[in-house]
């Protein structure tokens, strides 16, 4: 029997509120995939709760395309004008364990048992370093692009939160006009927008046709 199909939106908006109506600014570990989906994140994130940000994204190769795409998420935390501050924890760059993951996965279609596993892996990193860190919530901006389902990745959130013993944030920033929003601001910073998601096999799919201005393959 399917599952019903949440609105992690409306969720997250409720649990918001409920801090605001309290006068608390819990703290959040929030997973930022490529500086394009942070930028229309970051803002409401800053602003309701205790940011830190932790940018591990083991999936992305070569390691030059990681390291160019980090410098734009250390360059948008600087410019970017915020009520409050936040946080760049750091971490190494781990491909080995994307590619342990994506073990006899590599033929999948994108989006996938491969993304699938490629969500687990970032998000139990994250939630297992929120744990370890005493935040209140982990989250991903992963939610923000259209080409990602915020679904699965709620889904594995939950998961991941009740085994780790951390609360996750239900999230789904493409929702009002989040997306939008993310372009606008990456243009406005002049923000790197990659044509591939961030794995050597997501690169091979980088040419489609369905990918044109505005329909970036966010990470």
């Amino acid at each position: 029997m399917a599952q019903p199909v949440r609105n992690y939106a409306r969720e997250m908006e409720k649990l918001v509120e409920k801090h605001v109506q309290r006068g608390e600014r819990p703290r959040l570990l929030l997973h930022a995939c490529c500086a394009p989906c942070l930028s229309g994140v970051l803002e409401y994130a800053a602003r309701f709760f205790d940011t830190s940000l932790v940018y591990y994204n083991p999936n992305i190769a070569p390691r030059e395309e990681y390291e160019k795409r980090l410098e734009e998420v250390k360059r948008l935390i600087s410019e970017m004008p915020l009520e409050n501050p936040v946080k760049l924890l750091p971490c190494a760059y781990d491909n080995e364990a994307f590619e342990a993951a994506a073990q006899g996965l590599r033929e999948a279609p994108e989006g996938g048992a491969r993304c699938m596993a490629c969500f687990r892996l970032r998000l139990s990193y994250t939630a297992k370093l929120a744990k370890e860190q005493g935040f209140d919530y982990f989250t991903t901006t992963l939610s923000i692009s259209p080409l990602k389902n915020a679904q699965a990745l709620g889904a594995i959130g939950e998961e991941l939160g009740e085994k780790y013993g951390v609360a996750h944030l239900p999230s789904d920033f493409k929702k009002k006009d989040g997306y939008k929003r993310s372009i606008e601001r990456s243009k406005e910073y002049g923000l790197y927008r990659q044509n591939y998601c961030g794995c050597v096999y997501s690169r091979m799919c980088a040419g489609r046709p369905a990918e044109k201005e505005g329909e970036r393959q966010n990470g």
